[in-house]
């Protein structure tokens, strides 16, 4: 895209191997491309997190997109003893706390197939657009593993029910299907309609206040942890805050 400037890490460094960050405007593209699927780092994990909690002023949405034939395959597993655990988990889990609470709007263009912790990069941004070939799944337990992080938001998502099935049989779902868990938004045809879908949203995105974005963000993330009456009564409060402001203004 004309007019993107590369850009290396906050304290100066390049962004570690297989992770480049490009900004145009109010945009942040930023684009994974490992050999092998695109397997998450803990590198990759600690600059997408850091990017997503401290964005650079005046940037409003972020997109992820990735590079060969997969989105993302999940992520590399490098603990090697179980001292090493407790941190690396906490690094995946700050990476998933850090989509929900980031003031970005972000999101995630799916041009292949995503397994596992993939899976979260997509379902965890505010949109995701997918190839119709992709396809999507928790594969954890081919490795006599339960997928105990993203157990953590799949069922707020597809449902406990549907959670219980894609995690404890390893299935795979069609983008189509994809969509409707609630997992991505959209299918695109081929890969120009997949950029042109990723650009149609983007743009209007960009139309909008990023501070009433937030808000909204904000809104359904605490909604979701309420009762009914509770999220009324919250809501209400915001109204009034969010109208007084806007005469304000």
């Amino acid at each position: 895209m004309a007019g993107e400037e590369v850009l290396t890490a906050p304290d100066g460094t390049p962004f570690p191997d297989g992770l480049t960050v490009e900004r145009s405007g109010s945009r942040l593209t930023v684009r994974i491309d490992r050999p092998g699927g695109n397997l998450i780092t803990l590198a990759i994990c600690d600059s997408l997190t850091a990017l997503l909690r401290t964005p650079l002023e005046g940037v409003h949405v972020l997109v992820l997109e990735t590079g060969g034939d997969a989105f993302c395959l999940g992520r590399e597993r490098t603990a090697s003893t179980p001292e090493d655990l407790p941190l690396e988990v906490r690094r995946l889990i700050a990476l998933n706390e850090a989509f929900l609470h980031t003031p970005l709007v972000t999101v995630a263009r799916v041009h292949g197939d995503a397994a596992g912790f993939g899976v979260g990069l997509a379902a965890l941004a505010d949109v995701a657009v997918a190839l119709r070939t992709a396809r999507f799944g928790f594969p954890e337990v081919t490795m006599d593993l339960a997928p105990t992080i993203v157990l953590a938001w799949l069922a707020r998502i597809v449902g406990r029910r549907q959670a219980f099935w894609l995690t404890a049989t390893g299935e795979q779902v069609t983008a189509e299907e994809a969509v409707r868990l609630g997992l991505i938004n959209e299918v695109a045809a081929d890969d120009a309609a997949l950029d042109a879908a990723v650009e149609r949203r983007v743009q209007a995105l960009q139309e909008r206040s990023p501070r009433v974005h937030t808000e909204i963000r904000s809104m359904l993330r605490a909604a979701s942890a309420l009762t009914e009456e509770q999220a009324y009564d919250l809501s209400a409060d915001r109204l009034v805050l969010g109208s007084l402001r806007r005469r304000m203004s």
